[in-house]
């Protein structure tokens, strides 16, 4: 299948490790990206200050990807939930989709939709399939133990994730890291969230909202925290050592992309995946896999 890459805002300034192994992974599982320069911000940031600017800047996104005729792949969980949370709106507004392209209109571009919107997860879910995965594993992660962390909008808006996952109970994660070879953790805090949201406002409280991950995983000793949104990635691997420091405590999790994990099962060295990138190393997994 062929689709849009959306990189988004975060990705291309943070996370070139992230970037780099969706792409080899993709190729290697049959997914053809193509980009669009184009593009630009989702419209999540500016969601609080304005709707109304914030869902023309995703329709703009939409209407790029509707005049190549692809459907669009988005790497973090915001931008994947504002901008089919935009295409929803406007599919089923006509009056405020009038409005909107009278706006999109004046820089050549109209949004009629629909466009469909789905993270790489998904796509990984729904387009590949946990058998061809299994069936692609070259390389089975034994006796590595992940924790998943979803994000808090990783399944949002839940009537359009509905078939997918549950926000309740979701398994998608785990199950897409226990069909590399790894064990998927199960533990207290999978649900959290990392406190990005709040950390331009209070550094000290996002901050607390992260530690409470870090500790339990530090406690339970899995071999690292499994990332598919770069913002949570700012707090679990950008935030640590702040973290660590303000609590007075020894805290190292070390954080990776799924893409990367699945990587590995799929052969592809640490190199290509982008783990020098990885700010805190995860050494002791890295050993397994080599071993």
């Amino acid at each position: 299948m062929k689709a849009l890459l959306y990189l988004g805002c975060t990705v291309p300034v943070r996370n070139l490790n992230y970037e780099l192994s969706v792409r080899l992974t993709a190729r290697a599982l049959g997914i053809e990206f193509l980009d669009e320069e184009a593009f630009g911000c989702c419209g999540f940031p500016a969601k609080s200050l304005d709707s109304r600017d914030s869902l023309l800047l995703a329709a703009r996104n939409l209407a790029l990807a509707e005049k190549r005729g692809l459907e669009v792949c988005a790497l973090c969980n915001s931008c994947a939930a504002a901008l089919a949370e935009a295409a929803h709106l406007l599919d089923h507004n006509p009056e405020l989709k009038k409005d909107v392209n009278k706006k999109l209109e004046i820089i050549g571009l109209r949004y009629e939709g629909p466009v469909r919107v789905r993270h790489y997860m998904r796509l990984l879910w729904e387009e590949v399939g946990l058998e061809r995965i299994k069936i692609a594993v070259s390389r089975p992660l034994e006796g590595v133990k992940l924790a998943p962390h979803y994000g808090c909008h990783y399944l949002k808006p839940s009537e359009l994730t509905a078939g997918f996952d549950s926000p309740d109970l979701p398994r998608t994660m785990a199950e897409l890291i226990a069909v590399t070879g790894a064990v998927s953790v199960d533990y207290s805090t999978l649900k959290d969230c990392c406190g990005g949201a709040v950390l331009g406002f209070s550094e000290p409280v996002a901050n607390a909202l992260a530690a409470k991950k870090l500790e339990e995983l530090s406690r339970i000793e899995a071999h690292a925290l499994v990332l598919v949104c770069p913002f949570c990635n700012v707090m679990y691997e950008g935030q640590q050592k702040k973290i660590a420091k303000a609590m007075g405590v020894d805290i190292k999790v070390p954080v990776v992309y799924y893409p990367q994990i699945l990587g590995l099962a799929l052969g592809l060295s640490p190199d290509e995946l982008g783990f020098k990138l990885n700010r805190i190393k995860p050494a002791e997994l890295l050993k397994m896999v080599e071993a």
